[in-house]
């Protein structure tokens, strides 16, 4: 291995950090030859929880949850990461350690009327309990630009099943087939407690305080360059005449500075996170409603339609980036001051669990979702404050007792339609009092979910590359799931291997459908 090569990693999420780490562990890169490039001032990408102000309370885009059995990558990366409170553990230990203690049970998946309905059965028709069965033989190549509607009959979802699916990952009746049945495939071996939630594990707090952080002060100590507040306009390449091509320059400035170019040598490798399910999130308050930035789109969807053009083998981007309609959601964090919203609640979770899957509400006209935080899901969070985090799928409606759509209320209003759903409406005056809501409107969120052909997003390593390999959620990995940290940590670890030609196995993708008793099991949840 050449010493004096140099590794550009484009874009600062999960992704890039992991693909840090395996340079320096897998290919013994020296930290100091290690530069990260990303737009923000805080790295992380999407893992960015944090507490805006003592007043203002507490914000997520979103939250992650986890399966040991299933998300291998993850687990190695943690097992290499030295733990910043559990001294002499690493990440996974105190994971395993904390998930032996604390288990997840949704006592009340689905609510309507402000009372829990029974989740079983299913409530499939026959035709769709088939339709379900036959998707799983199908192959990718028959189910391009395909819509999950276009599969299923309209009952399909007004089903227990595509309520508690959908609230668990997000799909939408006009996302996918494709994506839709790799999480069939990926997460089959929960079906059976796919009411229940029971084998979904938790970090021990959030994930940026959790991940992030950690691998941000190992890799500091590893000596690698963060290059933050910054936009890489362009990347350009050459070709020879076998068609192999690599990257010669990396163009970028600090936001507002002047352009600075980087000549890639022969030894050097750039690593290139394409896209954002984050770009463009705007951030309200209790008072005001989210209201859409001038920006819009970020540099990361500029950069990937930049070197995209006239590179099929680069991907599509504007399947992913042009259906703004189709791809967002408006999320909340609720940071309550008072013990009376978690009292109250008491009545839908399981006491004895500190890990709590999610509560539906499927009469929402907004379709709304809520995750109550085990505590404390910040380190220096007050003992007296908890925190619940929820969005709604359907925020282009209007709601039920607010007549506004979700996209466009304050996080007071937020927290009063969700009040009302919840039946707790004597208390709302003492909740809105003691009580912050954050929305927040993510315009890309499930764009990855969108239809697409194989052919929209590229190879993590595509044909004839030389010296850069593509990250995260936008590119193809046969077999895996997008919108999942699993998936950037799995392309991280697959393009560090590749391009620095390691005699390194990448851990399998868990394949529940080669076990007789999954596929039994499943099987029968969906027949019964």
């Amino acid at each position: 291995m050449d010493t004096q090569s140099k590794k550009y990693l484009v874009g600062g999420g999960i992704a890039s950090l992991s693909a840090a780490v395996y340079l320096i562990q897998d290919g013994k890169i020296k930290g100091e030859d290690i530069v990260i490039f990303d737009e923000s001032k805080r790295i992380g990408g999407s893992l960015d929880a944090q507490n805006l102000s003592t007043s203002e309370g507490y914000v997520m885009r979103g939250i992650r949850m986890f399966e040991e059995e299933a998300y291998t990558c993850s687990f190695d990366l943690m097992a290499r990461i030295p733990s910043l409170n559990m001294p002499g553990k690493n990440l996974r230990e105190e994971f395993v350690d904390y998930n032996s203690k604390n288990k997840s049970y949704s006592k009340s998946r689905l609510l309507k009327d402000g009372e829990a309905i029974d989740s079983r059965p299913l409530k499939l028709n026959l035709k769709d309990r088939l339709n379900l069965i036959h998707l799983f033989f199908k192959r990718e190549s028959v189910l391009e630009d395909m819509e999950i509607q276009h599969y299923f009959t309209p009952q399909f979802f007004t089903s227990n099943f595509w309520y508690e699916f959908c609230t668990v990952f997000a799909f939408q009746p006009w996302h996918g087939l494709i994506e839709f049945r790799r999480y069939l495939m990926r997460f089959v071996q929960s079906f059976s407690s796919i009411d229940t939630l029971e084998n979904i594990e938790s970090s021990p707090y959030n994930q940026y305080e959790f991940l992030v952080l950690p691998i941000i002060d190992w890799l500091i100590e590893q000596g690698v360059t963060f290059v933050l507040n910054t936009k890489v306009s362009d990347i350009d390449f050459v070709s020879d005449e076998q068609g192999n091509r690599k990257v010669c320059s990396i163009r970028y400035s600090l936001i507002g500075g002047e352009p600075v170019d980087v000549s890639i040598r022969k030894n050097d490798h750039v690593f290139i996170t394409l896209g954002s399910m984050v770009a463009g999130s705007y951030v309200g308050s209790m008072k005001t409603a989210p209201l859409p930035t001038s920006a819009g789109k970020n540099f990361s969807w500029d950069l990937w339609r930049c070197i995209a053009e006239d590179r099929p083998e680069f991907g599509v981007p504007s399947v992913f980036d042009s259906h703004v309609d189709k791809s967002k959601w408006t999320s909340f964090t609720v940071t309550f001051r008072d013990p009376l919203f978690f009292s109250l609640i008491e009545k839908f979770i399981h006491k004895k669990v500190t890990a709590y899957g999610g509560v539906n509400l499927i009469d929402s006209n907004w379709f709304m979702s809520i995750v109550l935080s085990y505590k404390p899901y910040f380190l220096n969070q007050p003992d007296g404050v908890n925190l619940c985090w929820g969005y709604g799928l359907s925020t282009e409606k209007v709601g039920n007792i607010i007549k506004k759509k979700m996209s466009e209320c304050t996080g007071e209003e937020i927290l009063t339609e969700l009040v009302h759903h919840l039946g707790f409406e004597e208390h709302l005056e003492t909740l809105l009092k003691t009580s912050v809501c954050i929305p927040c409107v993510t315009p890309y969120v499930t764009s990855q979910f969108l239809p697409r052909k194989k052919s929209d997003r590229p190879l993590v390593r595509p044909k004839g590359s030389v010296n850069f390999a593509f990250l995260g959620q936008y590119c193809e990995m046969p077999d895996d799931v997008v919108f999942t940290v699993e998936y950037s940590i799995r392309s991280a670890q697959t393009a560090v291997c590749s391009l620095l030609v390691l005699d390194k196995k990448i851990p399998p993708i868990y394949k529940g459908l080669h076990h007789a008793k999954v596929l039994f099991n499943a099987f029968r949840t969906i027949l019964r």
